[in-house]
């Protein structure tokens, strides 16, 4: 069966929501040398070379790596129903950029291959990657895609409000709930019946996985096939997470007032002084300290009950597509693209930049350990342009991705996802409580699990067969 017919039935058994008709069983998959010679166009779809000098970097050397074969870039976040739909008419990309929490479906459907031979032609050692990012990646047993950036949470804080109420971020760090609690009440502000000042931000609907986890358990158990969305400790950290909003007015209260700030801008919350503190992914740090620099920001990690470092792992990821014209170019490009030589040039090159414009460089944080680990001895600024806060930031987020965890790929990854995300908002809206809305929400999610799976072991029962 040629590759192409072998996920034909994917624009119409996915959808969506990635469900429905049974994969195919899958095609033969190409053989990888380390000698190959590059040639043919080599097609990738959902990747912007030009977003920054780290972009721009990467993709010259990897470009030069697979010299003689001819990139073409479709630009853009990666669309998954024209890339599911381009698999189905046989005019596969060779090569996708994609959030890792897609590739367990992707990769159950037969949309993408298995690159434990590519990775071996092309000498990548999957050891100096971080285990959950490859975690992430890894469907029954077989990696299916390459990490690249890994995003991980820090605690942010407005410094001068935690001192003016006689606090420290050991107080918002997550260690200890009654604390954040009690933090919450001393910071929040309202002025004329509206909330002037966000005391404490626990980030729902998105960080539920996080709050979970530090209270002991996760969304899903470990091999993807289990909902856990009932367990009493994820309805106990709804519960927390959501009575941080409700001791401040409600969630539709703390929302609003969080959309109107200029989240970007130069009148941030922490520089206009109208937050006290927040879980946050570690690239903002970069943002507040260009346009805010003299905010009076404070930063620790974030933490568990039992007060270790912790923080929930996300990001994304090279795949191969079943079906592409050119999958020995596109091995090779995914390889250059994550190789720690190539991360390191890519630091240079941003280093350089903020030196130019008088600003620290705080780091990369990246699927790749050796990386993250050669680039902060060598490039991350240690002058004392990066003093106080900023060099706590940084030391928050290297120690948050060391100390990381990710929700392992399943067949129904939008579906899981979909499914806890709507019972978070159902509480936050009100219309359920949370032990209620979780009940339903696990229902639904452990649906969409039981089929997705016996989709994929029957398939692998009659490719055994």
């Amino acid at each position: 069966m040629a590759p192409a017919a072998a996920v034909a039935v994917l624009a119409l058994g996915m959808g969506a929501c990635a469900t429905g008709s049974q994969p195919d069983q899958p095609a033969e998959g190409p053989s990888f040398e380390a000698d190959a010679e590059m040639q043919g166009e080599l097609s990738i779809m959902g990747f912007n070379p030009d977003a920054d000098e780290i972009a721009r970097t990467r993709t010259d050397i990897a470009i030069d790596a697979v010299e003689g074969a001819d990139p073409n870039i479709i630009e853009g976040e990666l669309d998954v129903q024209q890339f599911l739909s381009s698999i189905a008419s046989g005019e596969a990309p060779d090569l996708i950029y994609a959030n890792r929490n897609q590739l367990g479906t992707f990769a159950s459907r037969n949309a993408i291959l298995p690159l434990d031979s590519c990775l071996e032609a092309e000498g990548v050692e999957v050891g100096d990657f971080r285990e959950p990012a490859i975690e992430q990646a890894t469907f029954n047993d077989s990696l299916y895609g390459l990490p690249e950036f890994n995003q991980v949470q820090i605690i942010m804080a407005n410094g001068d409000l935690l001192e003016q109420e006689g606090l420290t971020t050991d107080d918002v760090d997550g260690s200890d709930w009654e604390a954040v609690a009690a933090a919450n009440e001393k910071l929040s502000r309202s002025e004329g019946g509206k909330l002037s000042v966000i005391g404490f931000d626990s980030k729902l609907p998105e960080f539920l996985p996080l709050w979970a986890k530090a209270n002991g358990t996760d969304l899903i158990s470990e091999d993807g096939r289990t909902a856990q969305l009932d367990d009493p400790k994820v309805v106990e950290a709804l519960e927390f997470a959501v009575g941080i909003y409700e001791a401040q007015g409600g969630f539709g209260d703390v929302k609003a007032f969080r959309d109107s700030a200029d989240f970007f801008g130069a009148g941030n919350q922490f520089a206009s002084n109208t937050l006290g503190a927040m879980p946050m992914e570690q690239w903002y740090v970069n943002i507040l300290n260009d346009v805010s620099p003299e905010a009076p920001m404070a930063f620790t990690t974030f933490k568990d009950q039992e007060g270790e470092p912790l923080s929930y792992a996300t990001g994304s990821a090279w795949a191969i597509p079943a079906g592409g014209s050119n999958p020995a170019a596109a091995c090779r490009f995914l390889a250059s693209m994550t190789k720690t030589d190539t991360w390191l040039a890519a630091a240079e090159a941003r280093a350089s930049a903020r030196e130019e414009e008088g600003k620290p460089f705080t780091g990369l944080f990246t699927g790749n350990r050796e990386a993250d680990e050669e680039i902060r001895s060598t490039y991350v600024d240690t002058s004392e342009a990066l003093t106080g806060p900023w060099a706590e930031a940084v030391e928050a987020s290297y120690t948050a991705n060391e100390n990381s965890f990710s929700q392992p790929a399943t067949p129904a990854d939008a579906e899981f996802e979909q499914a806890w995300m709507d019972g978070v908002n159902r509480v936050l809206t009100g219309e359920q409580t949370p032990e209620d809305s979780l009940a339903a929400a696990q229902e639904e999610a452990q649906a969409a699990l039981d089929e997705a799976w016996a989709e994929w072991d029957d398939s692998e029962a009659g490719s055994e067969g």
